[in-house]
């Protein structure tokens, strides 16, 4: 009997194809197996508003009859921007829908399975549903939340710093370490960060969507960052805006600093489904509780210095226990440095 693990891991693979590109969408990819079990097609999602995987894959065969359609997640069974897939499926005569989880879209979470079901078509899953879970943790904090997903990004030497006591930064990671920190980038709706880092470092962090948190409105639209992209400063004056990519939103202040909560509530808002913060230590640290993922390179460099800047900071804390406590989910190597990627949840 089939447990149809390899299908899923293939299913997996074919969603992550187009990683960085479904948005607001989720990733999903599809396999399709004759009535003997021999693949006759495949499909994916390739970006938002194109064909789902299922309708992808069902395209290119004439006849699925007594077929087996496995993909990771659950059919739709609402009109978006695309029909329904639980409608094709049972058009094309699909004998057997193979899952890995439910859709977390109240619009369908289970109800694409039960029409199914009701149609005659045999249900098997969840399969392999933690691994489904976490190539969509994006997708799924949207619609469980209403939040975008966090990762920040941080690059430091061995005993955890990311600049000198003066500023002096560059470079403390490799050319392999920065183009992959680039490429991480493609995956997230919009970058984040800081006026202080805009004045330090001048970055062009090159993006369709930026968010730049300048409360007091101090970096020069000049700089580099305000090249391209749609850009949205969060800042705590209303302001009239003059440029066509530059939005401003007058934005609460709490102690002193500008309303994390709400910045991520407006972003929400405006269709970034996801946020990928490089900025200093002061607001990576107060991004920290609202954090999804991190990823932390480190390069083999030791700056013995403990005026240097550290790569979270902002929390005054007296006891280890009050540590943010995270799970490590891998390690890549770019040599000479290393990546780890850390998750808020296992």
């Amino acid at each position: 009997m089939n447990n149809y693990f390899n299908e899923m891991t293939k299913c997996i693979d074919l969603a992550r194809t187009a990683l960085g590109q479904t948005s607001p969408n989720p990733m999903v990819g599809c396999v399709i197996l004759d009535k003997n079990g021999n693949e006759i097609a495949t499909g994916y999602h390739k970006k938002c508003g194109g064909a789902h995987a299922e309708r992808d894959a069902l395209n290119k065969i004439t006849d699925a009859k007594d077929c087996t359609l496995i993909v990771n997640l659950e059919p739709c069974c609402h009109k978006g921007k695309t029909p329904p897939c639980t409608d094709i499926i049972i058009e094309k005569g699909i004998k057997r829908v193979v899952y890995g989880m439910k859709d977390p879209n109240p619009l369908v979470s289970g109800k694409g399975l039960e029409i199914l079901q009701k149609n005659g078509i045999e249900i098997i899953g969840p399969i392999m549903e933690k691994e489904c879970n976490k190539l969509n943790e994006i997708f799924i904090k949207n619609k469980t939340e209403n939040l975008p997903f966090i990762a920040l990004k941080t690059a430091t030497t061995i005993d955890g710093k990311i600049a000198t006591s003066n500023g002096d930064s560059k470079w403390i990671t490799s050319v392999n370490a920065r183009q992959r920190a680039k490429e991480i980038r493609t995956y997230y709706d919009s970058i984040l960060t800081s006026s202080a880092t805009i004045l330090a470092d001048n970055p062009e962090m090159k993006h369709k969507t930026k968010i730049i948190l300048d409360r007091e409105l101090k970096t020069d639209i000049n700089s580099k960052i305000y090249t391209d992209g749609n850009i949205y400063v969060f800042c705590e004056k209303p302001v009239h805006n003059t440029m066509k990519n530059i939005t401003y939103i007058k934005t609460p202040v709490i102690k002193d600093r500008l309303d994390i909560q709400f910045v991520l509530k407006k972003a929400f808002g405006f269709g970034i489904m996801s946020i990928f913060v490089e900025a200093g230590g002061i607001l990576s640290g107060s991004f920290l509780p609202y954090a999804d993922k991190l990823y932390h390179f480190i390069a083999p460099k030791i700056l013995c210095d403990n005026n240097g800047k550290s790569c979270f900071n902002g929390f005054n804390r007296e006891h280890i226990s009050e540590s943010f406590n995270i799970h490590y989910e891998k390690t890549e190597v770019y040599s000479p440095d290393i990546l780890n990627i850390y998750s808020k949840t296992e």
